[in-house]
C-alpha cells in the first residue's frame, strides 16, 4: 500500500526509532514493542496486553444471566464466539447479526475477539476440502469465505482462524488422566485412528492421493484472493495448526506441521493480515520435528506481529503418542509460553483449547484452567 503524505520519509522515521531506542537505553528501560512498531493500517487496533479469552460455543455462546456471572466470576473480559447453529442459521450470517451479538455481549461488559467461521451459506467455513483439495465448488466457497470476512469487519471483530488442515482433527482414543477426567490421544501407531473432528466427507482422499505441492498450490491460490478482501475489512486471520502434526494422513499431505512450512506460508501471503493461530499442543506434540525450538518460534513470529492468537492445549508427550491433559500436567512448562508472550509484548487472545472433561461437570475442568492461565499471566505482568 501506499504511504499516505501525512506519513513522513523513512529516513526520518529510521531517525525518530533511533531516538526512541537510545533515549530509552540511556533511561535504562527498554521501551515495549508497541512503543517502536506502528500498527499497520489494514489492521483493527486493539488493546495492548494479552488477553486470556473464552471459547463460548453453543449454548455458552448466549448472553445469559448464568453465563455472564460464570464468566465474571472467573475474570474473563474477552471472548471467542462460535454460536453455530444453535444461535444462527447459516443463512443469516451477515454483518447485521454479527453486530448484535457483539453488542449485545459488550451490553453485558465483555469484549469480542473472534466470531467463528464454523457455518456459511456452502456449509463450513473454517476448513474446506474444496479449498484444500481442489474439489468441485472451490470457488463458491471462497466467495462465501470473503463475504465473511466482510461481514466480521463491518461488525467490527478484529480477528478469525483458518484451517487449511488436510482431513481435519484426527485422534485413536478416550482414555482418562486425573480424577477420571475424559480426554483424547493421538498414537501413530494404532490400527483404528479417526477423523475426530472437521472431517471431509465422505471420501477423505476425494478417490485418490494428493501430493504436498498440491496443498500448497490450493493454499497459495487461497491466500493470494483472501489477502486484499481481509486487509480492506482490517480483520486479522490465523493460520491454525494441523491437528496432529504428521506430514499425511490418508493419503492428504499437511503442510501447518512445522516452523520452516509457517515462513513458507506467510511469505507467500506477504499481508499484515495473515499469522498464526498457535496451538501450543501442536507445536508440543511436534516435538523434533517442529524444527525450531518453541521459545524461540514465540520470539520470531511474535517480533513480527505474526501471532494472532494462542491455544492453550496440553499434552503428555511428543508424537508418536500423546494425550491430551490438564495444564499443569503438560509435559512442558507453559509459565516459559506466557513468558515469552510477554517478553515480545503479544497482545492477541490466549484461549484454552481441548480440556479433559471432568467428571464433576464440563465447566470445572474448564474453570480450573481459566484459573490457572490468570495466575501465570499475573506472574508474567508483574516479573515485566
Amino acid at each position: 500500500m501506499k504511504p499516505s503524505n501525512s506519513q513522513q520519509p523513512a529516513d526520518q522515521n529510521r531517525r525518530d526509532f533511533g531516538k526512541a531506542v537510545f533515549g530509552g537505553a540511556l533511561a535504562g528501560a527498554a521501551l515495549p514493542l508497541s512503543a517502536v512498531t506502528t500498527p499497520a493500517k489494514t489492521l483493527r487496533p486493539i488493546p495492548p496486553g494479552i488477553k486470556l479469552s473464552y471459547s463460548a460455543g453453543g449454548q455458552a455462546a448466549r448472553p445469559t444471566k448464568q453465563n455472564l456471572a460464570y464468566l465474571k466470576d472467573l475474570g474473563i473480559t474477552w471472548l471467542n464466539l462460535n454460536p453455530w447453529t444453535e444461535l444462527v442459521n447459516p443463512a443469516e450470517g451477515t454483518a447485521e447479526r454479527f453486530t448484535q451479538l457483539r453488542e449485545e455481549w459488550e451490553a453485558g461488559g465483555f469484549k469480542v475477539y473472534n466470531i467463528g467461521s464454523a457455518l456459511g451459506p456452502s456449509g463450513s467455513l473454517h476448513n474446506m476440502p474444496e479449498v484444500t483439495l481442489n474439489l468441485p465448488g472451490r470457488e463458491k466457497k471462497i466467495e462465501d469465505y470473503l463475504n465473511y470476512l466482510r461481514y466480521i469487519g463491518k461488525a467490527g471483530i478484529p480477528y478469525t482462524t483458518y484451517a487449511h488442515m488436510g482431513n481435519g482433527i484426527w485422534r485413536s482414543g478416550h482414555p482418562t488422566v486425573r480424577g477420571g477426567a475424559r480426554t483424547m490421544e493421538f498414537d501413530e501407531t494404532a490400527p483404528d485412528k479417526y477423523c475426530a473432528s472437521f472431517c471431509y466427507p465422505p471420501a477423505l482422499t476425494a478417490g485418490r492421493k494428493f501430493t504436498v505441492e498440491e496443498i500448497w498450490d490450493n493454499y497459495t491460490y487461497f491466500v493470494k484472493k483472501v489477502v486484499p478482501v481481509a486487509e480492506e475489512a482490517r480483520v486479522r486471520i490465523g493460520i491454525h495448526l494441523d491437528d496432529p502434526p504428521v506430514p499425511v494422513l490418508e493419503g492428504v499431505p499437511r503442510i501447518f506441521i512445522n516452523f520452516e512450512n509457517y515462513k513458507r506460508a506467510l511469505a507467500i501471503a506477504n499481508s499484515p493480515n495473515i499469522g498464526l493461530c498457535m496451538c501450543c499442543g501442536n507445536v508440543l506434540s511436534a516435538g523434533k520435528n517442529w524444527g525450531k525450538d518453541f521459545i524461540e518460534t514465540v520470539h520470531y513470529f511474535g517480533r513480527r506481529r505474526q501471532l494472532f492468537k494462542i491455544h492453550v492445549q496440553a499434552v503428555t508427550a511428543p508424537l508418536p503418542h500423546f494425550t491430551e491433559t490438564f495444564v499443569d500436567d503438560c509435559y512442558y512448562d507453559y509459565y516459559k509460553i506466557i513468558k515469552a508472550l510477554r517478553q515480545v509484548d503479544y497482545d492477541g487472545a490466549v484461549m484454552p483449547a481441548h480440556i479433559p472433561i471432568s467428571t464433576a461437570g464440563p465447566r470445572i475442568a474448564e474453570a480450573y484452567t481459566m484459573g490457572y492461565m490468570q495466575a501465570l499471566i499475573k506472574r508474567a505482568n508483574e516479573e515485566a
